[in-house]
């Protein structure tokens, strides 16, 4: 265990919960109120949060419905081509409300806003502002620019921000789960990928600050932390004065520490970084989740290389062995991407054998979709044609509905772990919760139990997505 010296830190209990959501900062509410949209990964989500942080400072009040607000943000992703014009269709929709509104304010934020800039502003004349992800500090000056008639755009990347000392507003928060980002960027040139282009070199934040915000963030009665980065396996902080150095191994062992009733779960690992440490960290505390998303894009090694995704088959299907011998009962999802450049018909049955010999729980599956300015972009021909991307594709959703079938019957007859999280979709008699491998779980409603507290549950059948069961009461004689 690293010794890392937190000091103490006087936490304000006003700042919790929904509260947040609806009210600016006392005294300095400015009669304006903010409307925030994300898509994408749950990074973007995590920044509407600092967003909304810092314009709650500057007097604004959230709302729900944009059609109330004076300032609209969508907060965007640049990964796959339909999230770009699902955000194009949103921002028309959001002119037709300008047009009721006049003085209305209209921006995108995040990987979309520097590459489309142009396109948004002038072209479409769809926003009055552009933001990138490290500039959102400058969003009061720049919303002042709009109001004086002008456009306004700050897409600069940074190399040291990481917005370490700004308390989240948790927009829309069931006060039970809540994101924490532990870094920003990469630096990983994956040919695919427009992250490292949008979101600029991988930075660390610094333990201190993570570890004092997942404090208070218990202390204000959340009961699950998700640290984020694009790739939480090369995190790694040293102090300014050099005496003390945490990796992410020890950084999952000291959110572990707060409290033994505080689950732990991170997003996303990388094949060619997670290491034994990690495994061996989550495997010694009860309370870091035993659930790994490890993307693996393609299960052949000439295609990985054309990914430049810095491994090959056999160190993927190494993590995946060391993971099965460390974490036996840990739960495993992935990415995979089918019809990249030159794939061929046997490399594709080389990423359905990988998805055989892993048995993911959960995938998340695409056609590869070209990104303007990426490697890929400008080495390789999108060569595979779409037919044969979408044939490819259908296979693997069908094996992946199958595995996941699988891996949630494996668990019926077991009592699972539940942190109670509230109300299922369908039906108010039936609460929901996941379980520790991260299974989402649906039980009857029992009135000893509210959400944000923690239920045995009996899985008792499933879907391919769900779990079914019946709280199990505590049993007094071994001390529940």
């Amino acid at each position: 265990m690293i010794d890392l010296v937190i000091p103490n830190k006087i936490h304000d209990e006003s700042r919790q919960g929904e509260a947040l959501l609806l009210d600016p900062v006392a005294g300095k509410n400015n009669g304006r109120k903010l409307y925030i949209e994300s898509y994408g990964c749950a990074m973007n989500f995590s920044d509407s949060e600092i967003v909304a942080s810092i314009l709650s400072e500057q007097g604004f009040e959230t709302t729900r419905d944009y059609n109330d607000a004076d300032v609209i943000f969508i907060n965007t992703c640049s990964i796959r081509e339909n999230a770009e014009t699902r955000v194009r269709n949103r921002l028309k929709e959001f002119k037709v409300a300008k047009g009721k509104k006049p003085g209305m304010v209209v921006g995108v934020l995040g990987c979309m806003a520097e590459r489309l800039k142009a396109k948004f502003l002038e072209e479409e004349k769809l926003v009055d502002v552009v933001v990138g992800p490290d500039a959102y500090r400058d969003l009061p000056n720049l919303i002042d620019q709009v109001d004086s008639g002008q456009k306004a755009v700050n897409v600069l990347l940074s190399r040291e921000e990481t917005y370490a000392d700004i308390s989240p507003v948790r927009l829309n928060s069931n006060g039970i789960n809540a994101f924490v980002s532990i870094m920003r960027g990469c630096d990983n040139m994956c040919s695919f990928c427009v992250v490292p282009f949008t979101r600029g070199r991988e930075r660390s934040r610094d333990a201190i600050s993570i570890v004092n915000e997942c404090t208070d963030l218990f202390n204000s009665g959340y009961r699950e932390v998700t640290l984020l980065g694009q790739n939480v396996d090369s995190y790694k902080w040293t102090s300014e004065d050099g005496t003390q150095y945490v990796n992410f191994a020890n950084l999952l062992e000291l959110v572990a520490l707060i409290n033994p009733d505080l689950r732990v779960r991170f997003s996303t690992s990388h094949p060619k970084d997670i290491t034994d440490e990690v495994l061996y960290t989550i495997a010694k505390y009860d309370n870091i989740c035993n659930y790994i998303h490890l993307p693996v894009q393609s299960g052949n090694s000439r295609v990985l290389e054309l990914m430049n995704r810095t491994y090959d088959r056999e160190w993927y299907i190494n993590r995946i062995d060391a993971i099965r011998r460390i974490i036996p009962e840990c739960a495993i999802s992935t990415d995979v991407i089918t019809g990249f450049c030159t794939e061929t018909d046997e490399e594709h049955k080389e990423t359905v054998s990988m998805m055989d010999y892993v048995q993911y729980d959960f995938a998340y599956m695409f056609m590869y979709s070209e990104r303007p300015g990426t490697l890929a972009a400008k080495r390789y021909a999108d060569d595979i044609p779409e037919a044969t991307k979408a044939a490819r594709l259908t296979e693997i959703v069908a094996l992946q509905q199958k595995y996941s079938l699988v891996r949630l019957q494996a668990q019926i007859g077991k009592v699972q772990k539940v942190l109670i999280e509230g109300f299922s979709k369908k039906s108010k008699n039936d609460y929901c919760g996941r379980t520790d491998q991260n299974a989402m779980m649906v039980f009857p409603v029992d009135e000893r139990y509210k959400p944000g507290q923690y239920v045995n549950v009996m899985a008792e059948r499933s879907t391919t997505a769900t779990l079914m069961g019946t709280i199990v009461p505590p049993d007094p004689l071994k001390g529940e």
